[in-house]
Parts: structure tokens; C-alpha cells; sequence
């Protein structure tokens, strides 16, 4: 199975941290964020697609052409023109189910293995404050019935926290349909492809953004108390 894993953005809210080192290399507990996702990945994993950019070359060569036992193929974003943009540029890579997240978040490994168990499927996670995220609203069968991003008024407390299992099928759409921004947002592109293949939601028991750099000392403390992400239980 192969993982699309996007590590192109600037990582503008980890500041200071990132102005001379891409945010997936950013260190929480000692390691960085990129060994920490990889580490979790199922081993039905053989291939990691890194869409990368910003400051390109150090995540190149920090993970060469294998990394945690995994195949590595780079592909390159040169403008950030948001997260389908950067899927599309994997086109011709991709055969059949494959997984997709980003760079920037901490899992469960087990929520990780769950998901990639279903045909087509994403992760949630239970939020207090979804207006500052993108929320799912289920169908009665438990599938993805809507996504919203950041809602004013929210629908449900769901959280998408960015991995999916999807197919190359989601390749028969336009990703350019909706531009927000100067960006084209996968968000659209997903609302569109799940009306023909149903996709599952799963809710998670582990999800960590790192999106500022206090969030990377609460990581730490999570990460003392679980010991690792390999546990099943979560705080």
C-alpha cells in the first residue's frame, strides 16, 4: 500500500522554529515528526510519497531513498497551491487504495491501522472548539455525508484530522472546480467523490496538531504519559 504524505507547507504558525528547518523535521520528544508518523504507519506500507517544498532539500536528505523500511519517492510543490494541488501531483503514481495525511499531525498507530483497514475511510477525532477545523457530518449509515471547513456555526463536533484511505478513482474529478484563495482545497474535491464511493468515518482515540510551538510541549507531556503511539489507550 502506498502513503501520500504531504510535508510541502512553510509551517508559518511554528515560528521561529521553522524559519531554517521544514516543519515535518521539527523535533517533539526527540524525535522528529516525521519519524514519529512514519513509526506509526501499518505495515502494509511499502511506499511513502512525500509531496515536498519548502526547504525541500533537508527533508530529502534526512529520509533518502528508504526511511523506516519504506520506499521513498519525492514529488515536488513549487508554489503552495493548496491539498489537492499536491494529491494531483502524485497522479500518475498512484495504483489503486492508498492512505494520504499530513506531515504536521501525531496519531495512534492502531487508529492509523484501523482506518487502512476499510476500502475507503477517515479519521475523526471529537473536538470542543470545531469552528476551528474542518467538520464531518455523517450519513445515518455512518459514511461522509458533508465536510465543512471551519464553520460558523457548526453541524457536529467531528473533526476531519487529515488521514483518509481514498482510491484512484477520486482522480476522475476536478480538482480545480473551487479555487479559495489562489489554493484548491481537497475538502471540495472529497465532498464530490464520496456521493459515488462511500467513505467511511472512523472516530480516533489519539489525535496531536502540532500547529504552534506550545503545542509541542503538550505533545511531549502526552507522549511521557502514553510512553508512545504505539499504545491502544489514549489521555
Amino acid at each position: 500500500m502506498q502513503c501520500v504524505i504531504l510535508a510541502a507547507g512553510k509551517g508559518a504558525r511554528l515560528r521561529p522554529l521553522t524559519d531554517n528547518l521544514p516543519k515535518p523535521l521539527v523535533k517533539v520528544a526527540g524525535k522528529t515528526l516525521l519519524d514519529h508518523i512514519v513509526s506509526a504507519l501499518p505495515s502494509s506500507v511499502d511506499e511513502i510519497i512525500f509531496v515536498t517544498g519548502y526547504l525541500e532539500d533537508q527533508i530529502r536528505a534526512y529520509c533518502g531513498v528508504e526511511f523506516h523500511g519504506r520506499k521513498v519517492t519525492y514529488v515536488t510543490q513549487k508554489e503552495q497551491k493548496g491539498t489537492a494541488h499536491a494529491l494531483w501531483l502524485c497522479k500518475d503514481l498512484l495504483k489503486g487504495r492508498f492512505l494520504f495525511m499530513f506531515a504536521d499531525d501525531l496519531h495512534g498507530q492502531f487508529d492509523i491501522a484501523r482506518v487502512a483497514s476499510y476500502t475507503r475511510a477517515m479519521l475523526t477525532y471529537t473536538t470542543n472548539t470545531p469552528e476551528k477545523f474542518g467538520i464531518v457530518v455523517r450519513h445515518p449509515d455512518g459514511t461522509l455525508a458533508q465536510m465543512i471547513e471551519k464553520p460558523e456555526h457548526p453541524p457536529s463536533n467531528l473533526a476531519s484530522t487529515g488521514v483518509m484511505v481514498l482510491d484512484d478513482n477520486i482522480f476522475k474529478y476536478d480538482p480545480y472546480a473551487k479555487e479559495t484563495k489562489g489554493e484548491y482545497y481537497l475538502t471540495d474535491v472529497i465532498q464530490e467523490y464520496a456521493k459515488e464511493y462511500p467513505i467511511a468515518v472512523v472516530e480516533q482515540a489519539l489525535w496531536i496538531p502540532i500547529g504552534y510551538p506550545e503545542d509541542i510541549e503538550k505533545a511531549e507531556k502526552i507522549l511521557a504519559a502514553r510512553g508512545s503511539l504505539t499504545r491502544e489507550y489514549s489521555f
